[in-house]
């Protein structure tokens, strides 16, 4: 949108982690705020309209009606986490929450670097996204232990990734696919 920048990009005005978005990491978008992007994004109208608030969450009147049904589907990430990641970017500081928002993303790169088999990039931006980064760490860990992985073909290094990702889920109760939108009418 023209004339709508922003020094932070890599979480968004609404609270989405641009930094994990594959439409970011694939370089389709800078990321909120970070140039030509998604153009007609009512949030950052609105954003401009507040004087340019650099997150929702500032904003008086937040949360306001842009809000509503806002996180009951999902778009290229999940929105499930969206209140949570606000509440401790707010909690422990932006600095140290971007810190952790960089390690999620080095273990992404990492995972779609060595274990992607072409089939993956999904479900792995998903458990990095939804996943707790402890749980991560310990998954990563688990995938480095085992030495063999790396002789093996890269079908098999996806599957014990996809293993291991998804049994983390399943102790957190989290589904690793994204929630489409309810039909309305």
């Amino acid at each position: 949108m023209k004339g709508f920048t922003r020094e932070q990009t890599r979480f968004s005005l609404c609270g989405l982690n641009c930094g994990l978005c594959p439409m970011h990491l694939g370089g389709y978008c800078p990321g909120c705020g970070g140039g030509a992007g998604n153009q007609s994004c009512t949030i950052a109208k609105c954003s401009l309209e507040h004087g340019g608030v650099p997150f929702c969450w500032e904003c008086p009147e937040y949360p306001c009606s842009r809000y509503d049904g806002f996180d009951d589907g999902d778009s290229f990430v999940p929105h499930r986490n969206r209140r949570q990641d606000i509440a401790q970017a707010r909690g422990m500081g932006m600095d140290a929450y971007l810190a952790q928002l960089e390690e999620k993303k080095a273990i992404l790169e990492e995972l779609l670097a060595h274990y992607n088999d072409g089939r993956r990039k999904t479900i792995f931006n998903m458990a990095v996204y939804l996943l707790p980064l402890e749980d991560l760490r310990t998954v990563m860990a688990a995938l480095n232990s085992r030495l063999e992985l790396a002789a093996q073909p890269i079908k098999e290094r996806a599957l014990a990734a996809v293993g291991l990702l998804q049994e983390a889920a399943d102790r957190q109760g989290i589904s690793l696919k994204l929630n489409k939108k309810p039909k309305t009418g």
